[in-house]
């Protein structure tokens, strides 16, 4: 009697473990079945105006200057012009005493060829000049240009009369609006570039010749296009994706983009204006996965 009553509680044990055994096993599948939702941050996609443009360096020259070389030889015996003074077209910078022999005592005239600015006076009193000595550099700043090289890839986006912006160190924050006016109809053969020029207005003469300038060219602009933060894109063209929240999921999204400017793409494909592009938490994404998303405003997003 005994033993089967001790079989009889064996048995018992046997079947409550196993169903307790059961029950915890369902509960590990039930959790492992739900799935874990991903907090994720996002940004609204918003229609703005985009621009692409390159960015170059060169040196401010002015429009017009040359070197004033003497038509005879002899020595320097007074300057009238000093650096930075104005001159006139045919005005005397300097006088030279002629050494030939058995001529008549007579200065001889230094002229500027051009009207300008003495840029600078290369000789003093008494120095021995010859033709082929530089007197004096004039230059006309009223105007100044900029040369640079323009890559080949870019020349079709590069016109006559486009407009460039100019900064240069010694005016900070400061803006200078200048237009091609001069684009070379020949590729380099080595650089496969191409020289083009920058004319700028320059009232007060605040641009001096030899100024280190820096150039922004504007090669394209779209209006009222969709935008997102370059955070959102996955990938590289032509395979560019990117998340967007759609009823607490994440759903994988192929996108076209167009130009870049800063942080922003524009998309010409894929996406429209108030979608909800994801910027951070893609890591563990999935498509179709569930999300608990936060606009950069903190808004949670439906």
């Amino acid at each position: 009697m005994f033993k089967v009553r001790s079989l009889m509680f064996k048995v018992s044990f046997l079947i409550i473990t196993s169903i307790i055994f059961l029950g915890c096993q369902k509960k590990e599948i039930k959790k492992q079945e739900t799935p874990q939702i991903i907090p994720v941050k996002v940004s609204r996609v918003e229609l703005k105006e985009l621009v692409e443009s390159i960015e170059y360096v060169g040196n401010v020259k002015a429009e017009d200057e040359v070197i004033v070389y003497p038509k005879v030889s002899g020595k320097i015996i007074e300057k009238i012009k000093q650096d930075g003074s104005p001159v006139d077209k045919e005005e005397i910078i300097a006088y030279i005493d002629r050494d030939e022999v058995g001529l008549k005592f007579e200065r001889a005239p230094v002229k500027s060829p051009l009207a300008g600015v003495v840029g600078r006076i290369y000789v003093d009193i008494g120095s021995n000049v010859g033709t082929q000595t530089p007197i004096a550099l004039v230059v006309n700043m009223d105007k100044v240009k900029i040369n640079l090289d323009i890559p080949e890839k870019y020349l079709s986006k590069v016109t006559l009369g486009q407009f460039a912006k100019i900064s240069v160190d010694a005016y900070s924050g400061d803006c200078f609006m200048g237009l091609i006016t001069k684009i070379s109809p020949v590729v380099d053969l080595i650089t496969r570039t191409a020289p083009v020029e920058i004319t700028l207005d320059n009232p007060g003469h605040l641009l001096k010749s030899g100024m280190f300038a820096k150039v922004n060219l504007i090669i394209e602009k779209h209006s009222n296009v969709p935008v997102i933060l370059k955070e959102s894109v996955i990938g590289k063209e032509p395979d560019t994706y990117t998340y967007v929240v759609e009823d607490k999921k994440a759903v994988l999204r192929k996108i076209s983009l167009g130009i870049r400017q800063g942080p922003y793409y524009e998309v010409k494909e894929g996406l429209k204006e108030g979608d909800a592009a994801v910027i951070m938490g893609q890591q563990k994404l999935y498509d179709n996965a569930p999300v608990n998303a936060e606009e950069e405003n903190a808004i949670e997003v439906k």
